[in-house]
């Protein structure tokens, strides 16, 4: 195996995209490092990215916008009061994240590139309306997170490409997110559903919302008629009810050891109900 400390991400992309065999970036590690461990990926070579320059501390707020380093990890998120202020789902998706000595190395990059359906720091980024940047070998373009998801596993980066900044929008006024997910265990356990709301108000009435259901489809699930459910309301009964069994309209999961297809549907209705709550909460400045 070949270990590389590039010291820019066009270095670091470029080593890739030489690269004839198996390739892995190094950032938080704690996925690459345990599969590697086990046996499940050997790369020939392994790219750490931690000797680029904000990489691992970046935590920039532009004009409202936020702009966060591909290798910073979680423990850091959480210490941002003003990220915390306009993002907290955001951040406590990350935060649920393996153990408090995981969040010190776990980033939402590797979360989102390690390609598990029900990884917890993404479906906050997508009803976020989140998007990263991608350095590869014909430079930098931007997409929105919920495109990078391809399967279980898998990610639509091609040879060479690397994620070199997450961006989140400007929060504005009036705006609240959430993040919750069902697993068996209180704690250290993998979602069995995950439900992320996002919404915007004008005065109380909802004129903007996004949910995102994980868990529940081969990737993080969008579900459009789940947030129309609640658009021009104020989150009345009647519009959690359609709300919830909207959510559970978009799910489409398997069972497993874990769950049965028919409780992650229901559960799925369950979360986009208790999220949406607490996200119009928080929009409310409760």
């Amino acid at each position: 195996m070949k270990y590389h400390t590039p010291y820019s991400f066009e270095e670091a992309a470029k080593i890739a995209a030489q690269a004839s065999g198996t390739t892995r970036f190094l950032a938080g590690g704690t996925d690459v490092l345990v599969q590697m461990r086990a046996g499940i990926v050997l790369p020939e070579e392994l790219i750490d990215l931690k000797k680029i320059p904000g990489v691992f501390d970046m935590i920039r707020n532009e004009d409202g916008r936020w702009r966060i380093g591909a290798a910073v990890p979680g423990a850091k998120l959480g210490a941002n009061d003003a990220l915390v202020a306009d993002w907290p789902g955001v951040v406590e998706g990350m935060e649920l994240v393996g153990s408090t000595q995981v969040q010190g190395r776990a980033t939402l990059t590797g979360n989102l590139c390690n390609g598990s359906p029900a990884a917890d720091g993404v479906p906050a980024l997508v009803a976020a309306g989140a998007s990263v940047d991608i350095t590869g070998p014909n430079g930098t373009r931007t997409i929105a997170v919920e495109d990078i998801p391809a399967g279980p596993g898998k990610t639509t980066l091609t040879k060479g490409e690397v994620i070199s900044a997450i961006n989140l929008p400007a929060r504005g006024n009036n705006g609240g997110d959430a993040y919750l997910r069902f697993i068996p265990r209180t704690e250290m356990d993998i979602a069995v559903v995950g439900c992320a709301v996002n919404l915007t108000l004008d005065g109380d009435v909802i004129v903007a919302a996004k949910v995102a259901l994980g868990a529940v489809a081969p990737t993080v699930i969008v579900a459009d008629e789940a947030a129309k459910a609640i658009l021009g309301t104020t989150l009345d009964d009647a519009a959690l009810d359609k709300l919830a069994a909207a959510a559970s309209a978009a799910a489409n999961p398997i069972s497993d050891k874990r769950g049965s297809r028919e409780f992650r549907i229901e559960v799925a209705g369950v979360l986009a109900r208790r999220a949406a709550k607490i996200a119009y909460a928080r929009a409310k400045g409760e």
